[in-house]
């Protein structure tokens, strides 16, 4: 047997009492909007109201919260590829920019090579730039 959340589990007993989710809201002196996210497992009741809730629902908070968990959509492989690369070709343009000045200023470094640390650090912001672009 699947455990269910907990929101799961206050809609099943909120129904085995006949209650509505406007009944249920006002004797938990919350609106139905709140219910309804409870519920729906996008909020959860405030700790200090759930010895109350327990009790309306007839069932102890233990119960309440032994319910499993809402499930979290892992993030894919490819989305945390796709994050780093992004995250490195914001920070070689950077990197490439802080280099080309201290080194300039230290006198350490010639317009030709000055062009190409800067030009890798256009390329990558163009890069991230295409990457991240609205479609069409």
């Amino acid at each position: 047997m699947e455990q269910q959340t907990m929101g799961a589990r206050i809609a099943a007993l909120r129904k085995e009492k006949g209650m509505t989710q406007l009944e249920l809201a006002g004797k938990m002196h919350v609106t139905d909007k709140a219910v309804s996210k409870w519920e729906r497992d996008k909020a959860a009741p405030d700790i200090h109201s759930l010895p109350g809730l327990a009790e309306l629902l007839g069932t102890n908070v233990d119960a309440l919260l032994s319910a499993a968990r809402p499930p979290v959509a892992a993030k894919s492989k490819a989305s945390r590829i796709s994050q780093i690369v992004g995250l490195i070709l914001r920070v070689i343009p950077l990197a490439m920019g802080v280099a080309a000045a201290v080194l300039s200023i230290l006198g350490e470094i010639g317009m030709r090579d000055l062009g190409i640390l800067l030009g890798i650090g256009l390329f990558c912001i163009a890069l991230y730039l295409l990457d991240n672009s609205p479609d069409p």
